[in-house]
């Protein structure tokens, strides 16, 4: 439970302290903190990360890869979504991964109960308060809430994967792979692209160091663990209170005061993907369903 705690403060702090980064491109961001992180797993992992590496069967480290590749497409999608709308909006709409995951479970032949319906509903009813704010705002918070839901799709695969590897391979060496693959694959979009990746100012390179520490390590890694120690509904359930926490945070340090009628969007969000968690059944969990 202590680790749930601060697996939970990391994440709520991502959105923040990325959004704080506003000299960092959001490919930049995403590349260093998955690249650092690798780093320090490859650290932690020093004394039995060579054998475990080699104990890896094909199939687990090609789906650690896929892994690494969807996280990658999350980071690049909600990093880039800070930057176009707030904090608040953006970290309720990427935590509606838990209803996608849900509809993974759906089309992979999972009998979901009709309570998880009756949440997913409420969930997207305030997803459409947030945007149509957000879009009386400006078309530019209406992209941010459109990069966002596709940061959450990208993040329910990512969730669903771990959650499978993570029963048979290591923490460090499952977030090892993980990682280096997602840095890899944004190092390459960053080349491709044109991104700056090098000379930020000191302020800059505090702040990735501060978003590798909270949120990869001490939220990625944590959640990451708990995939196999706890059930996936707790941890879905603590990633819930992200949104109020993330928001809270980016109020108090950045300024960041959305409209009122924002927050009504935030309580619908947080309440159907409750209803979502709270519906789930064993037998409807694709969290627990092998990967082929």
């Amino acid at each position: 439970m202590l680790l749930l705690v601060v697996g939970l403060v990391g994440v709520s702090m991502s959105g923040p302290l990325m959004a704080a980064a506003t000299a960092v491109p959001a490919l930049a961001m995403s590349l260093w903190r998955t690249g650092l992180g690798a780093g320090a797993m490859s650290v932690l992992g020093a004394r039995t990360g060579r054998a475990d590496l080699l104990a890896l069967s094909r199939r687990d480290l090609v789906w650690c890869c896929v892994s690494g590749l969807t996280l990658a497409l999350h980071f690049a999608t909600w990093t880039t979504s800070l930057k176009y709308t707030s904090v608040a909006s953006a970290t309720a709409i990427v935590c509606l991964q838990v209803a996608w995951v849900v509809l993974i479970a759906r089309m992979s032949g999972s009998t979901i109960v009709r309570r998880v319906w009756v949440g997913l509903l409420v969930a997207l009813a305030g997803v459409l308060v947030v945007s149509g704010v957000d879009f009386s705002v400006s078309t530019r918070a209406l992209t941010g809430d459109a990069l966002a839901l596709l940061g959450g799709v990208f993040a329910a695969g990512y969730t669903v994967i771990g959650s499978q590897v993570r029963g048979r391979v290591p923490t460090t060496t499952y977030t090892l792979v993980c990682y280096g693959t997602s840095a890899l694959s944004l190092l390459v979009a960053c080349l491709v692209g044109g991104v700056q990746i090098w000379g930020f100012d000191t302020r800059s390179w505090v702040l990735i160091l501060a978003v590798t520490l909270a949120a990869q390590i001490l939220g990625h890694t944590i959640f990451n663990h708990l995939l196999a120690t706890l059930s996936p509904t707790l941890v879905s359930m603590a990633i819930l209170l992200e949104v109020p926490g993330a928001a809270l945070l980016a109020a108090v340090f950045l300024g960041q005061a959305p409209p009122v009628a924002v927050y009504a969007g935030l309580v619908l969000i947080c309440s159907g993907l409750a209803i979502v968690v709270s519906g789930r059944s064993r037998e409807a969990t694709p969290l627990e369903a092998p990967l082929d």
